[in-house]
């Protein structure tokens, strides 16, 4: 597998491939940048098609979280990991202990959290091995409902630039991805009086959204097309492409993904609609 002359590489620090025989745990580890401090970014457990994709996901992601921090004014650089694997079946304290060495190896460069399938009960169990953690149970805790509300007034602000107002009521918001981040954003956009149509892969999390906000419920593939003021990417990256640019209908692109868009040039591509 390729590294330093992948599409995806951006003069990264460490690459670190990790794995663990007695408890399956497949994970890669990359820090993009410690130029401003050590490298703070989430681990996201997933079940990518290949190793590839693995790679993918966290060469851009750790990138993500590189300007993430440098424009928030924080003393921090980008780093980010993912665990390959179903959430469903491996998830172990072995395996984030695990986990937690391989990152403790790093001495300090690096400090993860969580992200994707990850929550703060994984993280005290990753802790158990190392203290370059953060969002621990007790202390920050669990980032979704602060992400949510961050994504929540980014909405707001790109509505009144657009639409000339912040207010939200009688909006139509279609929100992609309902995990604890998406959740808790469409609770923040029914309460101000948003209409929600949402999907996620997960029906029970789709279920939920249409009894106590009242959404509508479409397609995974159907989200793009809909009619509606604004899309909310709240689910995996590289959702705005060539594909699904020419089908969106919303006005305003504002959600809580990671690398939403597949490549630059699409963001102007979005500029031009």
């Amino acid at each position: 597998m390729a590294v330093f002359n992948h599409p995806e590489f951006d003069q990264h620090e460490q690459v670190v491939f990790c794995s663990d025989q007695e408890t399956g745990l497949k994970a890669i580890i990359a820090v993009h940048s410690t130029r401003l401090g050590p490298a703070v970014g989430g681990c996201r457990l997933w079940d990518y098609a290949s190793d590839e994709d693995a790679l993918v996901d966290v060469l851009r992601l750790s990138r993500g979280m590189t300007y993430k921090n440098a424009m928030a004014g924080l003393p921090l650089g980008g780093g980010k990991s993912v665990i390959i694997g179903n959430a469903k079946t491996i998830k172990s304290e072995a395996l984030f202990k695990a986990f937690g060495r391989m990152v403790h190896r790093l001495g300090g460069s690096y400090y993860s959290a969580e992200d994707v399938n990850i929550t703060t009960h994984d993280i005290m169990q990753v802790h158990q091995e190392t203290p370059y953690v953060a969002g621990l149970e007790g202390k920050s805790g669990n980032p979704a409902p602060f992400t949510a509300l961050g994504t929540y007034q980014g909405i707001k602000a790109a509505a009144k630039h657009q639409f000339g107002s912040a207010d939200l009521a009688g909006k139509t918001v279609a929100v992609q991805g309902l995990g604890s981040v998406g959740f808790y954003l469409c609770e923040h956009l029914h309460k101000e009086g948003a209409k929600l149509i949402v999907t996620d892969i997960n029906q029970d999390a789709v279920n939920r959204a249409v009894a106590q906000f009242g959404a509508t419920a479409v397609g995974l593939n159907d989200i793009y097309g809909v009619a509606a003021d604004i899309y909310a990417p709240c689910a995996l990256g590289a959702t705005i492409n060539d594909d699904t640019i020419p089908q969106l209908k919303a006005k305003v692109v504002a959600g809580c993904a990671n690398n939403q868009l597949k490549r630059p040039e699409h963001g102007q591509k979005l500029r031009d609609l």
